[in-house]
Parts: structure tokens; sequence; C-alpha cells
């Protein structure tokens, strides 16, 4: 009788009729079911989206997709509200289709995104950089492409690297290892991307606190706003400070512009001007966010060029 209620979507009436018994009795026997614990009833409330900011955001930065999630009042000076991560896994499930490749960069938002998927076509899961800190890999985005595999039921390619290495010479030996050299060869094949901004001060870019004092004043000096999978740009979206993608286990700027679908996940006040250049620099195509950081992207200086025209922006 459960499987006919719950499962099938018969009526009570229905039910009894088959069984032949009185519709009572089947409402008895569904709650029996209820109180032995034969079927349990789960309701999951998303996070409260807001359809007016979404719509303005896609439309002022021309970009494919824009989720805005209204944030708790105490959450909105944090960067990154966790809420922003399972609506992205949610939209991660109608974005990837079966055979594609999806691509997941460092970030602590596409960490919880990855924690909260539970519904993903049959693709193949690629690490776009290596990690923050290599003690913590089995926590971080090593295990968030596990989890997104082992959902989708593909195959799985993490990165076991530090995302930033002492020199170019260390990066190169450490790109031409076996299961290295294996991840980045379906970087050119990756189809859906999961990206975090970062803006470029202590604590938000995993890149500015991996420096010393003495690069992040270069870097600054070039003025960097904003970071992306140890990518620099200035306010208006153009690549600064090159030289460091050499240092660097990530996927290359020109390779992210050709991916079809790169979705990034940021929110929060202090996040907002480093967002605002990310999505001028054309490397991103869809973006979820939250109220606090929506308000500020709405006023950011003049409108920029679709976020769609994906040509590479002059930079130093």
């Amino acid at each position: 009788m459960a499987r006919r209620f719950y499962l099938e979507g018969k009526s009570k009436i229905q039910i009894a009729e088959e069984f032949g018994v009185s519709r009572f009795k089947v409402a008895r026997v569904l709650e029996t079911a209820l109180e032995r614990d034969l079927v349990r009833i789960e309701i999951r409330v998303p996070a409260e989206l807001d359809a007016e900011r979404s719509d303005a955001l896609r439309a002022r930065y021309g970009l494919r997709h824009a989720v805005v999630v209204e944030s708790p009042a105490e959450a909105e000076e944090s960067p990154d509200p966790e809420n922003l991560g399972e609506v992205a896994a949610d939209l991660l499930g109608e974005l990837v289709n079966e055979g594609d490749v999806l691509g997941l960069a460092w970030g602590r938002s596409t960490i919880h995104m990855a924690a909260a998927l539970d519904r993903l076509p049959p693709c193949t899961v690629v690490q776009l950089t290596g990690v923050y800190d290599a003690g913590t890999a089995e926590r971080g985005s090593v295990e968030a492409v596990r989890r997104a595999a082992q959902v989708s039921g593909g195959d799985a390619h993490p990165i076991y690297a530090p995302m930033l290495l002492p020199d170019a010479a260390t990066a190169t030996a450490l790109r031409n290892q076996t299961g290295i050299a294996r991840a980045f060869e379906h970087f050119d094949k990756v189809t859906v991307a999961c990206v975090s901004i970062g803006s470029w001060e202590p604590g938000i870019s995993t890149v500015h606190d991996m420096l010393s004092d003495e690069e992040r004043a270069h870097y600054a000096s070039l003025g960097v706003a904003a970071e992306m999978s140890a990518h620099l740009f200035d306010a208006e979206g153009r690549r600064v400070g090159r030289d460091l993608g050499e240092r660097c286990i990530t996927v290359k700027a020109d390779q992210l512009r050709r991916i079809p679908e790169v979705v990034a996940i940021a929110g929060g006040q202090r996040k907002g001007p480093a967002i605002d250049a990310v999505l001028r620099s054309g490397l991103v195509t869809s973006l979820v966010t939250d109220t606090s950081a929506a308000d500020y992207l709405m006023t950011a200086g003049p409108a920029p060029k679709s976020a769609l025209n994906r040509t590479d922006p002059d930079g130093v």
C-alpha cells in the first residue's frame, strides 16, 4: 500500500479497491508504515532564490545563467556562504550531460558544491588546479573530484600536487609526472567547469596567502583585484602577472576560455569587486552568487561587454 501511495501516486480510494479494504484501513496502514519507519519522508527546503536579481544580473553581464541566493543577514559579510554550493550542485545537475567532461578548480565553494551533489549523469571528472596545501588534499579538491565522480559513476582524474610551486622549473617537472600529465590531457576536453573567485586579500585568495610579502606587493603594484584558478585580474578584467602561471599547476586561461560552460561560485559583499573583475574577463559564462554580492555587481561601474563575448582582453 505504501508503494502504491508514495511511489506510484495512487489515491487511497484506488488502493482500497485494489486490496479490497476500506480507505480508512488504507489510511491506518499508511500511518503505521510511518510510525514503524517503513516509510521515511524527507522535506528538502531549497535556498531562497531571488528571481528578479538573477534575471537582472544575467542581463547586465550577458551571462548564460545567473542564480542569486538570498543569504541570511548574519552571513552577508562572509565570503561564499555554504548554501551557494548547494544551489550550484543543483545547477550542475542540470548542465552536465552524459559523456561530458566536468572540470573542478580548487576553492571552498567548489568543495561545498561537490559535497552537496546528489545527481550527475555519467561523466568524467578532472581536477583543474593543484591544491592549496598538499597535506589537505584528501579533504579538499581531490576529495571533491572523487565525490563528483562517485555520484556520476564516471572516471576521476585528481591532481596530487600543490597549486603554487617555488619556481617554473619545479612546476614543469611536476606537470610531466604521469598522473598529473594524464589529468592535463583532459583539460582541452572539458565541457563544463566549476571555479571559485578570490579577492586580493588575506583569507579570501588562496594564491595571495601562498605568496611572500614581497611577491604580494609586486602583484598589487600591477593592480591585481581578483584571482581565479591562479590567474590574476585587474579591476577591468584584464589579466595581470601572467608570469605567476609558470609556477602554478592549473588550467590555462586560454583553455578556460574554450570551455563551453564555466560556472563561477562566489558571494559575499567583500567579494563583489573581485567577482565583477572576473566576469569582465570573459572567462566565465555563468554565476552562482548571493544577494549581497549581486547588489554590488548591479552598480559596479559601466555595464561590461557580454561575458559570452569571450575574447582575450589585453594584459601584462
